[in-house]
């Protein structure tokens, strides 16, 4: 059974969302889905998605483009956006509740399309739909500078991934595959309770959560700066970073091994303050993420210091900086979709 997910709330996770593939027929010119159904998505239940999860059944959400047919499962209007448009969630400026607005799209693709048509179909669908409209535009803005420290880096060096993913390589139990702009990604949840998440050439992350120091651990082997640069605006888009993108310019040149640990109760708290998570935690669901029933940090911003804090002691730093950032700037959106 192939499962999708889009990967948010806990490090934003977030991460992730692609296009691969061309079929022989050549595609039609009007880009749109043969048909599609916009739904509002139904709210999210924790301790159901705890015991799919603790039972080797990986959830299903997110955004996967199976030949014919396109599903987008459990995505804000934001995710949604930056999928069809094909930029970073932080490069979106718009409403604030474009973050918490979910919605399940299913359509069928017509025929002749390829999976590299799908972005500019979802992207008629939000128009026509949602009545979005939007344009691009470059200005200078606030970012968060990845330097090197005065004492050096203390990173220690591995070798560049190989791996290609074959999307026709059947998932086995315990995975699911996601499509990303960059390229799909196997996720595999392990018999220990952590997550390997493997982006083939961009390297692969393993997330580790300890109850005891309510911990989230984020191990990267064979990521770039770049790449780590993109992990870190990813976890601070949720953990108050102020929506600032992480701009690498250490100019360091190889692949890492790369160690984040955050504090799962600020990420947890971050995550509910940007409306990606229900309000409180259900009982028994905060035991399952490392933090006690309704935990959570008073200060959203608790998370981006645990990022800084992290991010230190591998002889890196962020520093307040400004440079061109290219954006989509949402003109116009409704909230509610026409009916289908």
């Amino acid at each position: 059974m192939k499962t999708r997910v889009g990967f948010a709330a806990t490090c934003a996770a977030g991460l992730l969302l692609a296009v691969v593939g061309v079929f022989a027929q050549t595609a039609p010119g009007n880009l749109t889905f043969e048909v599609a159904s916009v739904k509002a998505s139904p709210p999210i239940d924790m301790m159901k998605l705890r015991a799919e999860v603790q039972a080797g059944r990986m959830p299903r959400f997110g955004p996967h483009v199976d030949g014919a047919r396109a599903e987008y499962l459990g995505m804000s209007l934001k995710a949604l956006i930056a999928l069809a448009y094909k930029v970073k969630g932080y490069q979106i400026a718009g409403p604030e509740w474009l973050n918490s607005e979910r919605f399940d799209i299913v359509a069928k693709l017509p025929d002749g399309a390829s999976k590299d048509d799908a972005p500019k179909m979802l992207q008629a669908l939000l128009e026509e739909r949602f009545k979005l409209t939007a344009h691009r535009d470059t200005q200078e803005h606030p970012v968060l500078a990845l330097l090197v420290a005065k004492d050096g880096p203390k990173l220690k060096e591995s070798p560049p991934t190989t791996e290609v993913i074959d999307e026709n390589t059947p998932l086995k139990p315990g995975e699911m595959k996601i499509d990303s702009p960059e390229g799909p990604v196997r996720m595999t949840r392990n018999s220990d309770g952590s997550m390997t998440i493997n982006m083939g050439a961009k390297g692969t992350i393993t997330q580790r959560m300890d109850p005891q120091s309510r911990t989230l651990t984020m191990e990267s082997s064979g990521v770039t700066m770049a790449g780590f640069a993109d992990m870190l605006t990813n976890v601070l888009q949720m953990g108050g970073g102020g929506g600032r993108q992480v701009v690498d310019m250490t100019g360091l040149k190889g692949h890492y091994q790369v160690t984040l640990q955050l504090s799962l109760t600020d990420l947890m708290a971050a995550a509910r303050a940007q409306g990606m998570l229900p309000p409180t935690t259900p009982p028994g669901a905060g035991a399952a993420a490392g933090a006690s029933p309704g935990a959570a940090a008073s200060d959203p911003g608790g998370a981006s210091n645990s990022v800084f804090a992290s991010v230190k002691k591998l002889g890196l730093k962020l520093e307040p900086r400004k440079a061109p950032v290219e954006q989509l700037v949402v003109d116009h959106v409704e909230k509610t979709p026409t009916e289908d």
